[in-house]
């Protein structure tokens, strides 16, 4: 599949020359849900695009010097895709963030501004308030605060035309905290261009202008931001958003999204799929008509068949091809897609002996076997890179070996802001015979992605993250098999909200297991000693285990990263401050 060509590439030259090739057609459409359940539709076509990016562009740069960090602050819209390219089209450092009222995460966006020391901040003017009074109340100082949205688009004439240098960065993309404090991962032109790329080959057909990106995820996701901005801006096919909110409030806009949409491509993290499954009726299903769907990206957790299944179950009467669930691998580092599964071939899960896999071995389970874990094939690296390696030794791994996943590849980012020893711990790493000299693809390196996975039969499993291990008496534990267990023993404790991690007691690793309380059980009738007894039994019964504690809370009461996934460093840091409390009266 041919992109454009386009000297010195970033998003921002990609979208002048589609403005150019295919001005009047629409580029980006917004569904706006805030203020009618049946959505307001905004789109803008691809010259009107343009010359808003520019606009706003012209502004930036007058308040701003080449290098300058610009971050974009304001509720998912039209408004921050422009503001995003604009960034980059002036030749700053665009820094997608999130509105300071994102319940929960104020905090969190302090020390990311902090971090990035931003010059210059873009936002909605109906929202220019509370963000001044964000800065007021966290003491954070920004020269000057601009709202994209009052920019005139003959401010496009003030453009002073920058031309990007393909290694320059283009963004910092700040990870979602699940393992660590955020770190602004420094991407390249060249890296996201890249893996735009791959994204449009690997998902959308070959038909030339065939296709329709389909999102609700937040754009200042990875895998949100590379959906609905990159993959457009390389492949010229539009792209159709919401809010993440208006399809938590109603999943059928986003499959309705779908099914409106010509050839539509998605992505969404597991439990997406079986949230819609569950929430989607039969009479709003009989107007729908999926067949046309293309690729649905399943990523961003641990991949569960049984949602997959429930999601393909649940919409097969509206056409919805099976072999168009594409579970997938990716991380921010290598801006997003990192292993797909194959076009057309049905989604694949293959069940391994949990003992051996404590063991670092992947061992396909028989009949006899009495523990098992079933894992669901990410399939193989997408024109990059990945090697299992010895993450004690650095030495390569045999098919069947549990090991870290190194990656090399053009999309692999450069590196962390303002953070030279642990982007010299994971970036750029010398690997034994890796078939490039141990330098990897022309010469850039290894990445040490901190993910434990194994190759079996040439697919990609991934098995846990190195931090979130469960080390006890020389036996790995996956943490998302303890939580597997945990949701199934006993109906008060709600599905996909719980986390399974260990702390350290001075004298030996101990595991804890925070879980919220089902909204089916009122929090009146809740037997915190039953469903207690209940989650130690079934841990001992299917780990060999002993929990050295099970904290319940009410709904929404487990810690989660920016983009929705439970934290399980964020469990284990305040239990090590004091401050992780479960719901027990005091």
């Amino acid at each position: 599949m041919a992109g454009p060509v386009v000297g010195n590439d970033s998003l921002a030259t990609l979208l002048a020359w589609w403005a150019q090739e295919h001005g009047d057609e629409v580029a980006i459409t917004y569904l706006d849900y805030r203020f009618s359940v049946d959505g307001v539709a905004t789109s803008l076509t691809w010259s009107e695009f343009d010359t808003k990016v520019s606009a706003v562009a012209a502004e930036v740069q007058a308040h701003t010097a080449e290098g300058d960090r610009v971050v974009i602050l304001a509720r998912q819209s039209t408004e921050y895709v422009v503001a995003l390219l604009a960034a980059m089209r002036a030749g700053r450092i665009a820094v997608p963030l999130f509105q300071p009222d994102l319940p929960g995460h104020a905090d969190r966006l302090a020390a990311v501004l902090a971090d990035c020391s931003p010059t210059l901040a873009l936002t909605l003017d109906d929202q220019r308030e509370l963000l001044d009074s964000y800065f007021a109340e966290k003491g954070i100082g920004v020269a000057h605060v601009t709202s994209i949205d009052t920019v005139p688009d003959s401010r496009a004439a003030d453009y002073a035309p920058f031309v990007p240098e393909p290694d320059a960065v283009s963004y910092l993309q700040y990870t979602s905290g699940s393992t660590r404090i955020p770190a602004g991962v420094m991407i390249t032109n060249r890296n996201v261009v890249t893996n735009a790329r791959q994204n449009t080959e690997c998902y959308m057909t070959d038909e030339d202008d065939y296709g329709t990106l389909v999102s609700w995820l937040p754009l200042f996701h990875d895998m949100g931001l590379v959906l609905a901005v990159a993959v457009p801006m390389w492949s010229g096919r539009p792209v159709v958003m919401m809010d993440p909110i208006a399809f938590l409030e109603r999943p059928i806009r986003w499959v309705a999204a779908m099914a409106n949409a010509e050839g539509a491509t998605t992505a969404a993290p597991n439990f997406a799929y079986a949230y819609a499954a569950s929430r989607v009726s039969d009479r709003e299903k009989a107007f729908l008509d999926l067949s046309d769907v293309v690729s649905l990206v399943d990523g961003s957790e641990p991949i569960s068949m049984k949602s997959i299944n429930r999601f393909a179950d649940a919409f097969a009467e509206c056409g919805l091809p099976r072999t168009a669930h594409r579970p997938s691998m990716g991380m921010a580092e290598a801006v997003v897609l990192i292993s797909s599964g194959t076009p057309g071939e049905l989604p694949k899960a293959v069940t391994f002996d949990r003992e051996a896999l404590t063991r670092g071995l992947a061992v396909v389970a028989t009949a006899q076997t009495p523990s098992t874990t079933e894992l669901v094939s990410c399939g193989r690296a997408f024109d990059q890179q990945l090697r299992i390696v010895d993450p004690e030794s650095g030495k390569l791994l045999d098919e069947g070996v549990v090991g870290e996943l190194w990656l090399s590849g053009v999309n692999i980012a450069q590196g962390y802001w303002n953070r030279p020893e642990q982007t010299a711990e994971s970036f750029g790493q010398t690997l034994e015979d890796d078939g490039f000299d141990g330098s990897g693809v022309d010469g850039r390196g290894w990445f040490r992605t901190g993910d434990l996975g194994v190759l079996h039969e040439g697919d990609l499993y991934i098995t846990g993250r190195m931090k979130d291990l469960i080390i006890v008496d020389g036996r790995n534990h996956y943490p998302q098999d303890i939580e597997a267990t945990v949701e199934q023993a006993h109906p008060a404790v709600r599905k996909h909200s719980l986390v399974a991690f260990s702390v350290f007691d001075g004298q030996s690793e101990q595991v804890m297991v925070m879980v919220e309380r089902s909204k089916v059980v009122e929090a009146a009738d809740l037997d915190r000693d039953e469903v207690t007894s209940a989650v130690k039994a079934a841990v001992s019964h299917h780990h060999g285990l002993s929990l050295h504690d099970v904290l319940i809370v009410e709904p929404g009461g487990v810690p989660r990263t920016s983009s929705g996934k439970v934290s399980r460093a964020v469990c284990r840091k305040r239990w090590a401050e004091g401050t992780l409390k479960d719901g027990r009266p005091a």
